[in-house]
């Protein structure tokens, strides 16, 4: 799977404008949000609404790229079934829980940061798939944690759930 294959997925989930007022991201077009689309823009803030709305998805794809892939080193998994859970988690959790999460499941020191020991994990597993179905678990973990913490998340539960279970019928 590539890059372009595990974005196609997460853009199919991640579609058009909202501005949802329980999502603490708030407005959002594609998955991307008025902070990820302010940087991209290189505004001194976050983008307006009316901005968002107007992304094109060639801009998301590029932010993807730049922001959910290669900046928080997840270039570095090689599996692409793996590298498609880790990335959507980051879409969704952000991408240094993302990271801790497969660091847990690797059992490697959980820093939020790609480096030398993670890699290293990454290149002695033996059972990509499982290791996906890890992160997941740890995934769906949190979501329950985030939904008893704050009741307003409840509203996304369902997507939240129905994406990581969509990801399971793939491992």
């Amino acid at each position: 799977m590539s890059d372009d294959d595990i974005l196609d997925y997460i853009l199919q989930f991640e579609g058009g404008f909202t501005n949802n007022p329980a999502d603490h991201g708030g407005p959002t077009k594609y998955g991307i949000t008025a902070a990820d689309y302010g940087r991209y823009l290189h505004l001194p803030g976050v983008a307006s609404a009316a901005q968002v709305s107007e992304m094109a998805r060639e801009e998301a794809v590029a932010i993807y790229k730049q922001e959910y892939i290669a900046l928080p080193g997840f270039s570095a998994v090689s599996d692409g079934t793996l590298k498609l859970v880790i990335v959507d988690s980051g879409v969704l959790f952000g991408t240094g829980r993302a990271c801790r999460w497969l660091q847990q499941a690797l059992k490697v020191s959980s820093d939020g940061v790609i480096g030398k020991d993670t890699r290293d994990a990454l290149d002695a597993c033996q059972d990509p798939l499982k290791l996906a179905r890890r992160v997941l678990a740890l995934r769906l973990g949190a979501i329950a944690d985030i939904v008893a913490r704050d009741t307003s998340q409840v509203v996304f539960l369902r997507g939240w759930v129905s994406r990581a279970t969509s990801l399971l019928g793939m491992l």
